[in-house]
């Protein structure tokens, strides 16, 4: 396993066990909150708390259970490793950190929109932003290699497969706003993966011009 990829799921793995033993509200500086400060009880104990800037990182290293760890380090292992080897540690760790920063903003605007229209501000945690950045690059490098689905079980090249994933994502996001899922987030992660990935080969809409003869 490359280093960038066993460092990230050691840092998950840890956070996630630290999370377990010294509680959630140990941890509420470092979820995404929305815009604002908020105040309210939990556990019948008055708490605080706000937006903080390293919030748009810290948020991806926090996971809600064990099944949302699991399938987000899954995920990691699977494809994120193939891509290191690929880019070098590098730039995967500063194209996964700003996939995870990029969809950490996406869900900023959204659930602070969502807190002004229902009053209740709530936290977002977990790695997939991160994931979906890194599913986003697998396919783009690794567009016809063969992606065998759970439910249904059949073959799919991972270009289908993510697209037809990021449509999913934005019909749930659209539709399904309350389900608990940030779904925005998710599509933020890919988007700012295939920004930077454009950047870095001069694509639109970051195309360099010509050097004149």
């Amino acid at each position: 396993m490359p280093p960038i990829t066993r460092a990230l799921l050691a840092s998950n793995v840890l956070v996630f066990f630290l999370q377990w033993m010294l509680g959630d509200p140990t941890f509420f500086p470092f979820m995404l909150w929305p815009l604002g400060e908020h105040a309210g009880l939990l556990g019948g104990m008055p708490v605080t708390v706000e937006f903080l800037p390293w919030q748009l990182v810290t948020y991806g290293f926090l996971h809600a259970n064990l099944a949302h760890l699991f399938f987000n380090m899954l995920a990691l292992v699977m494809f994120g490793g193939q891509i290191e080897r690929v880019w070098g540690s590098r730039r995967f760790a500063l194209y996964y950190v700003v996939c995870v920063a990029g969809a950490g903003l996406v869900q900023l605007v959204v659930a602070t929109l969502t807190f002004r229209d229902t009053g209740n501000p709530y936290p977002t945690i977990g790695a997939s932003g991160g994931v979906f950045g890194i599913l986003l690059a697998f396919a783009i490098l690794f567009p016809h290699a063969r992606l065998m689905l759970i439910i249904p079980p059949i073959p799919m090249k991972a270009r289908t497969f993510v697209i037809l994933y990021g449509l999913l994502e934005l019909f749930m996001g659209v539709f399904y706003r309350g389900s608990g899922v940030a779904h925005f987030a998710h599509l933020g992660g890919m988007a700012f993966g295939f920004l930077l990935i454009q950047y870095w080969r001069g694509r639109w809409p970051f195309r360099r011009p010509r050097p004149r003869a």
